[in-house]
């Protein structure tokens, strides 16, 4: 089903920057905190990387779960906003509480809590996106905000090192700390982000219109992206290489903002050549950038030096794959599904994620890092094979 031609219902680019703006400080806040959670994971009483890997994949599953079912209710009643404060305000409220986590099990019931928060608003955050700019922009819009969505990534990590390094903060101290850009996020959203509200979309049904999205091309998309994920293992892993690397646990977020520099430095980018030259073909150069990292793991595991440079192709990856994706997928979707339909993508890489993570984490422990990296070879390679075969599909059908 391919979309419908329409143009932006919210102020464009003014909201795509503000929206940006509340996602700055909300990636300020959580990648303070992430940047030192895998460390602070294995360092609990009886975990390691294969409870580290349980974590991330059970966490990041149950958030993209929500994330289906608060896009089909944002379309249902057109009210994206209130559904997007919800979830920003459930994960300020809890991530703190890192800080008072003795055991794996707290942190595990605390990383659900938060990734929850960010399944119910990033449907229908995504979805006031798109509306935001029409299909020939998006690719663009989607950068912009991406690119301020990492450049508080950058800061966050980077605060923590200073925090730890020149202030004497230990890891709890930097959990508690995350509370204060987290509540300016809220503002911004509350004071400055705009809605055009409509109309709920008839009489409430579940499910309603699942028929409609399955047809066409998305269910092929959606079944290529759902290989990739099996495949993908998570940033943690990244992160627990360079420490096993023998690099200090006070450098250790420095690496994570390697990620998320290049990550930032490719979104605009990425988005931009998404818009001439195809989305589809873009996203395999992520999926590419991907194999690549994963080849180095599997060559050059607990390296130093390609310690670093997995961190910098990872983030390329992971830049083009949260902005190219992300503005793929309203192509094969008519606007009044659209939240459902970004709900249904989050859904499945979820799902596959959590898959992905715990056998990337067994591996890893059982086995060592290189067997984590030949599964995820495997299977990278595999979609990107599918997306070749998928884009041919789509120029013949045009």
């Amino acid at each position: 089903m391919e979309a419908q031609k329409e143009e932006p219902k919210t102020d464009g680019m003014k909201n795509i920057f503000t929206l940006g703006v509340v996602s700055f400080f909300t990636d300020v806040s959580s990648e303070m905190v992430f940047s030192l959670l895998p460390l602070f994971v294995v360092g609990l009483p009886g975990s390691g990387a294969e409870i580290l890997g349980i974590i991330e994949g059970l966490a990041e599953a149950l958030s993209n779960g929500m994330r289906a079912v608060s896009g089909f209710f944002s379309d249902k009643f057109r009210k994206r906003k209130t559904i997007v404060l919800i979830g920003y305000a459930f994960s300020n409220a809890v991530k703190p509480l890192f800080a008072v986590a003795q055991t794996a099990v707290d942190v595990l019931v605390i990383r659900v809590a938060d990734r929850i928060g960010k399944g119910i608003r990033t449907s229908p955050r995504d979805a006031l996106l798109s509306e935001s700019m029409p299909e020939n922009r998006r690719g663009t819009a989607f950068g912009l905000h991406r690119t301020l969505d990492q450049s508080g990534a950058i800061i966050g990590p980077l605060f923590a090192s200073f925090a730890l390094y020149v202030l004497g903060f230990n890891m709890r101290d930097i959990f508690w700390i995350s509370f204060i850009p987290g509540f300016i996020a809220l503002v911004v959203l509350i004071v400055f982000v705009q809605e055009k509200v409509r109309k709920p979309s008839g009489e409430f049904k579940f499910l309603a219109g699942m028929h409609d999205v399955f047809k066409g091309s998305f269910p092929f998309l959606l079944f290529i992206v759902g290989v990739f994920s099996l495949g993908a293992f998570n940033y943690s892993f990244i992160l627990l290489n360079a420490s096993e690397a023998g690099i200090d646990y006070r450098i250790v977020p420095i690496f994570y903002t390697l990620i998320n520099v290049t990550h930032t430095l490719i979104a605009i980018p990425s988005g931009i050549l998404s818009d001439k030259i195809g989305k589809e073909k873009v996203l395999m150069i992520g999926y590419g950038a991907f194999l690549i990292t994963a080849v180095f793991l599997y060559l050059f595991p607990a390296h130093y030096l390609f310690a670093f440079l997995m961190a910098l192709i990872f983030g390329i990856y992971d830049g083009i794959n949260n902005t190219v994706a992300r503005a793929l997928v309203p192509k094969y979707a008519a606007n009044e599904f659209r939240g459902t339909v970004y709900g249904l993508y989050y859904l499945v890489v979820g799902l596959c994620f959590l898959v992905a993570n715990v056998i990337v984490g067994v591996l890893w422990q059982t086995f060592g890092p290189a067997a984590s990296a030949t599964y995820s070879i495997i299977l990278s390679t595999a979609a990107i094979i599918g997306m070749i075969l998928f884009t041919i599909r789509q120029k013949n059908q045009t």
